[in-house]
């Protein structure tokens, strides 16, 4: 019996040894290399309480995890961009924030030179901003803030991951903006962007401003030239495991009758015009959006939604279900959908745009979908119901 508990405590001893935690359903050896993951933490989120949400409830996940983390705290708006052109080789990229931190994170990753293979590193996303449209997409729905911030520190552990289009947005002078979500423009945005000024009305603040941004702008159109090109066929999903190597005599063999074959004459292939068509809009409000809300796995054409609402008649019943739901496309919108669209506004145009629940300038843009861009943690259970189409 002695001996049996003795080579107990030795087998307890050499696996205190050799393992260092968890991560997608395995056991991390401590002569294993482990991997790197940089967290972006944005702390001035959820009006302040984002950094000890993060250290209570995160935190904890991904230190027992046996990952190498490496939080970077970000102290000013746009500072996040910068971080991302100096940050060295991570094989995780964690983002815990808001809206605004997503984009800043994603725009500063795909702005730098080498992005074709920053690109490919997945990249987690800890919902701890006000808005955190994507944990919709990514994570079951939960009312509880806790769990939401659990269930995402444990989907990163997991591994599974989701491929997510992105927006490339582009001024005339400016860098190109990068996005998740869309891009928003008119009145219902504006005056969501109003509401907190009238939180001493209590459950009347939204009413409220609707009612002044009414009467300082009235009618409420917004005028607008757009061009569009149709769908276009996503890229297929790279494959998981990469193919062997083929053995030495193959690819030799190879070699030889590539050098030794007569050269074939390239055939001119006819340069096909595309297919541009134009609009005229006058509307409430103009969102350009990605399909990643509602993802479905199976659908082979990566889609932009371009939604003009033009029912000014219905503007007072949508605008309440419009800040419930800024996604939503009420009755009388017209709907398009598209690859690539650019934007013209009439001279002396104001206002902003809102681009991932941020804030820039109103000017001429050009839009472009990357479909399937870059790689999301998410909770297996969700890309399940995203695959269920297939099976039906």
């Amino acid at each position: 019996m002695a001996k049996v508990v003795r080579m107990f405590k030795t087998f307890k001893t050499h696996w205190k040894k050799t393992t260092v935690g968890v991560f997608g359903n395995q056991l991390i050896p401590s002569n294993m290399q482990v991997k790197k993951a940089t967290v972006f933490l944005n702390p001035a989120a959820c009006k302040g309480k984002a950094r000890n949400l993060f250290e209570k409830n995160a935190a904890p996940i991904l230190h027992l995890s046996g990952l190498d983390i490496t939080i970077v705290k970000t102290d000013y708006e746009g500072q996040a961009k910068k971080l991302l052109e100096l940050m060295e080789n991570t094989d995780l990229i964690i983002i815990a924030g808001g809206d605004g931190t997503v984009q800043e994170v994603i725009t500063g990753l795909l702005r730098r030179a080498d992005e074709a293979t920053f690109s490919k590193i997945p990249i987690g996303f800890i919902p701890l901003g006000k808005t955190s449209t994507l944990s919709q997409t990514l994570y079951p729905g939960s009312l509880n803030q806790v769990q939401r911030i659990a269930d995402a520190s444990l989907a990163i552990l997991k591994g599974e991951t989701v491929p997510l289009d992105v927006l490339q947005i582009k001024g005339e002078k400016e860098q190109p903006v990068f996005a998740v979500t869309g891009l928003r423009w008119g009145s219902y945005r504006d005056t969501g962007v109003k509401v907190s000024k009238y939180w001493y009305l209590g459950p009347l603040k939204t009413k409220a401003a609707h009612f002044f941004n009414t009467l300082k702008e009235w009618p409420q159109k917004h005028q607008a030239s757009l061009t569009y090109l149709g769908p276009t066929k996503r890229p297929p999903e790279e494959p998981e495991e990469k193919p062997s190597r083929p053995a030495l005599y193959r690819r030799i063999y190879r070699r030889l009758s590539l050098y030794w074959a007569s050269p074939q004459k390239e055939i001119p292939q006819e340069a096909t015009l595309e297919a541009w068509e134009e609009m005229q809009l006058s509307t409430i409000e103009l969102s350009i959006t990605t399909q990643n809300r509602q993802l479905d796995l199976t659908v082979r054409h990566g889609l932009l939604l371009l939604e003009a609402n033009t029912s000014f008649s219905s503007f007072d019943l949508n605008r309440s279900q419009k800040m419930c739901d800024p996604q939503l496309c009420p009755e009388g919108s017209q709907c398009v959908y598209a690859s690539r669209c650019i934007l013209q506004l009439p001279e002396g145009t104001e206002g902003s745009f809102g681009i991932d629940s941020e804030e820039y300038e109103a000017m001429p843009v050009e839009v472009k979908l990357l479909p399937r861009k870059l790689q999301f943690f998410c909770d297996p259970r969700r890309r399940e119901q995203m695959l269920q189409p297939a099976v039906q």
